[in-house]
């Protein structure tokens, strides 16, 4: 079993916040952190994950959908042509980019600037585990 605890900046990196507002988290006691052997705050990463979670069911928008994976961000570019569209959104460290008619485009006046949820409903999902050569594939 790999037992993982993270540093501040690295459960900030994760969360998409600055280290300041996990520090925050973690002294209001909505964030559970212990101190290794220098002192540092290292944060488990079981209780990272139900943070996350709780984090995300806060922010949901009550919509129903079978669609479980949503990227709120910022719309940074919308190539257009006569029939087609292609969106790129930055959500946080992630960039996201769809295929669209330009009609639905246009009907959502995608434009840079503005926010934008990338919903995506995959059939395949590969997870990567960096600096571990196992894969797992989900379909």
């Amino acid at each position: 079993m790999l037992v993982t605890t993270f540093r501040i900046s690295e459960a900030a990196a994760l969360l998409g916040v600055s280290s300041d507002t996990v520090r925050r988290w973690v002294d209001a006691g909505r964030l559970a952190a212990g101190r290794d052997e220098h002192g540092h705050r290292r944060l488990d990463g079981a209780d990272l994950a139900a943070f996350a979670r709780a984090q995300i069911e806060s922010a949901s928008d009550g919509g129903r959908s079978s669609a479980r994976n949503r990227f709120r961000g910022i719309v940074t570019e919308v190539i257009r042509d006569a029939v087609m569209a292609q969106v790129e959104i930055a959500a946080g460290p992630y960039r996201v980019v769809s295929l669209m008619s330009r009609q639905a485009a246009d009907e959502l006046g995608l434009e840079p600037g503005v926010v934008a949820v990338a919903v995506i409903k995959s059939t395949n999902v590969v997870v990567e585990i960096p600096g571990h050569e196992r894969v797992a594939s989900s379909q």
